[in-house]
């Protein structure tokens, strides 16, 4: 496909949206430019140069990340002046269906920035490489993360699906992992389509996705399920209440088990204060489909999922981080990095895996 109707293509998906996604509201491109507004100022005549038949211009992917969130729900054109609504305030399937609209306008974005007989561009690191979460293939990406337990639901403002101020995502546990991993994916690959699913609502064509689960075995059962099925090096030692620690026990080389404790503290006005925590990440062959894959991103607590996560998504860090998993683990099918994981003052540290005091444990185990 060329260039110029690669973007003619996207122009007319966007002039489509506007005219035909609900024939019977009238939006025009002031209606849009004015809610657009929202996110950034925008303009008739830019919304314009974007539609135009005869030289449209590309829009920035956080434009059409703008467009996949205003057409993802008629409550947009409820009344007016029409207005952008935050992420946070759409439905689950209202954000399955922003997923869609921008899986599809990205794809088209990228379809008319590459030159004629090019495949489509890929995401790259400092050095060029493809970044971690960047999967060489179109096919289906799904996000595994745990429910709150029904006590804590119960104690949070807005997640009680019977109030009017309901909001499901603050049903779900490791939110600030999600959020911060489903970007990225999206991100560096506009032609998959990247869902997130709670662990008990999985229907059996997800679990032959690629899979990505977050969080712990305390509330995450299908990671349970994993560490059956495949041979990980350690086992997670699961919280069975809030003040427990919990760990990984790892199986040593010479036979003998260790754990691997998060360090928790006190303070004056705290108990429990949480100085480092352990998680654990994977990437092997999805058990249920071997043509895809599994990586699982768990720490004892939350913030250690978090940090797990960063050390692939963070942009200071992801591309050394990913460098030393091809130079460590260079042509092996599964690998597994045990880290530790820092909390100062409340934050995540990104660690940093060319550290070896970041690094509890890895596996396979080295023979070098």
């Amino acid at each position: 496909m060329a260039v110029a109707e690669g973007s003619h293509r996207l122009a007319h998906r966007l002039r489509a949206l506007r005219e035909e996604c609900w024939p019977d509201v009238p939006i025009t491109q002031g209606d849009l430019a004015d809610a657009l507004s929202a996110d950034k100022p925008a303009s008739v005549p830019l919304l314009s140069s974007w539609e135009s038949r005869t030289k449209p211009k590309t829009p920035p992917l956080h434009r059409l990340a703008a467009y996949a969130t205003f057409f993802a729900t008629r409550r947009s054109v409820g009344e007016r002046p029409y207005r952008l609504l935050g992420v946070d305030e759409l439905t689950a399937d209202e954000l399955r269906r922003r997923e869609e609209l921008l899986t599809e306008l990205a794809e088209l974005r990228a379809a008319g920035r590459r030159a004629p007989g090019r495949a489509p561009a890929r995401a790259t690191g400092d050095d060029g490489e493809p970044g971690f979460w960047y999967f060489d293939d179109p096919h289906d990406i799904t996000i595994v993360v745990a429910q709150l337990p029904r006590d804590m639901r119960e104690r949070m403002p807005y997640a009680d699906p019977t109030k009017p101020d309901y909001v499901e995502l603050y049903t779900y546990a490791d939110l600030d992992a999600l959020i911060e991993l489903h970007g990225h994916i999206r991100a560096l690959n506009p032609r998959s389509q990247v869902h997130f699913r709670i662990a008990s609502e999985l229907s059996p064509d997800d679990y032959t996705t690629h899979l990505v689960l977050l969080g712990g075995v305390d509330w995450n059962f299908v990671i349970r399920e994993l560490q059956d099925r495949v041979d990980l090096p350690v086992e997670q030692v699961g919280r069975h209440h809030e003040s427990e620690s919990g760990g990984f026990i790892a199986s040593l080389p010479d036979g003998a088990e260790r754990l691997y404790a998060p360090v928790l503290g006190t303070s004056p006005d705290q108990p429990d204060v949480l100085h480092e925590d352990v998680a654990h990440f994977y990437r092997g062959p999805n058990p249920f489909n071997h043509s895809r894959t599994v990586t699982i991103c768990n720490g004892m607590y939350g913030r250690g999922t978090l940090g797990v996560v960063r050390t692939l998504t963070d942009v200071r860090f992801r591309d050394r981080n990913f460098r030393y998993l091809k130079t460590r683990f260079a042509g092996e099918a599964a690998y597994s990095v045990l880290t530790r994981v820092l909390v100062v003052n409340g934050q995540v540290v990104t660690p940093d895996w060319n550290q070896p005091g970041s690094r509890l444990l890895e596996w396979p185990v080295s023979t070098g």
